[in-house]
């Protein structure tokens, strides 16, 4: 048997094989599980009052975070591939957001965004504005996640940049001798020419999405006041009344606060299902407009 086999059916075969099975049985880590058939499944889709909730926060989020990450981290490839000088601090400038721990970059953006002594709000009132309150507001929590989100986009950054990089030149040429002009050439040449890194991001966006856990998790925490103890949740998990409460989450509370593993593997299988399905959907669907180089079309 090759080592990769073995890997393989120790690191993913065989945990996989495990959460389908106790996703039908009621497991609590202090008895053994005992199989109770499609019950847990039953309760997710038709009992459990924040499922449909965690799931609305968790599309919301996937929607309009994905296609701005995607767009900022475009618009700032194509600007560093055109800067005459200076490539090298700009692309260092642009990417460094991305070597902050999740946690550290959460902290410091709960920070700049208190309402009371955060530097954002204290500047706007100095203009006269009335800032809002970012994360202790339910109209404005998601907002301020996909605030943090795009912040942190230097590693699609720097794959898009190396994308556009490798655009060949000819196609460009060709185009000028057409009379295409710098929007022509973005439309018909450049994007084209790197659509297979679009889809990237985009599966890599949503398959991220799906699992979103971190950055709203400590947030929630930081915002309320509330401070987490070891192994305990937050009374007022996805603060403010729920706006951040997204599915990973949830699943969370339920396997580590709870200790009902058989439905928090109900639920992890759910989002396996998902999260293959909405790949699956992407990566078909964009047949129509990815192109790949040498390929018949």
């Amino acid at each position: 048997m090759s080592p990769w086999l073995v890997g393989f059916s120790v690191f993913f075969g065989y945990p996989l094989a495990m959460s389908v099975y106790l996703s039908f049985t009621h497991y609590d880590l202090l008895s053994s599980p005992r199989w109770i058939g499609f019950a847990n499944y039953q309760y997710l889709f038709h009992t459990d009052q924040q499922i449909w909730p965690a799931v609305s926060n968790t599309l919301w989020m996937i929607g309009v975070a994905v296609p701005l990450q995607v767009l900022f981290a475009f618009g700032i490839a194509l600007m560093v591939s055109r800067a005459r000088s200076g490539v090298g601090i700009f692309r260092t400038i642009f990417y460094l957001p991305a070597l902050a721990p999740p946690v550290a970059a959460t902290l410091g953006f709960v920070y700049l965004l208190n309402p009371a002594t955060g530097p954002v709000n204290v500047t706007l009132s100095h203009l006269g504005i009335q800032g809002p309150l970012w994360f202790q507001s339910p109209q404005w929590a998601k907002p301020s996640l996909v605030l943090l989100a795009v912040w942190g986009v230097g590693n699609t950054m720097i794959i898009f940049l190396a994308a556009i990089h490798d655009v060949p030149r000819h196609l460009y040429e060709s185009a000028e001798l057409d009379g295409a002009g710098p929007w022509q050439r973005l439309r018909w040449v450049t994007l084209p020419s790197i659509s297979p890194i679009i889809l990237f991001a985009v599966v890599l966006g949503v398959i991220q999405g799906l699992q979103y856990f971190t950055q709203a998790y400590v947030a929630a925490n930081v915002a309320s006041g509330q401070a987490s103890q070891a192994g305990d949740l937050p009374a007022n998990l996805g603060y403010p009344e729920g706006s951040t409460l997204f599915y990973p989450i949830l699943l969370y509370q339920h396997g580590f606060r709870y200790f009902n593993m058989g439905y928090a593997s109900a639920m992890a299988m759910l989002l396996l299902a998902v999260s293959f399905l909405v790949t699956l959907v992407i990566i078909v669907n964009s047949r129509r407009w990815v192109h790949y180089a040498g390929a018949a079309r």
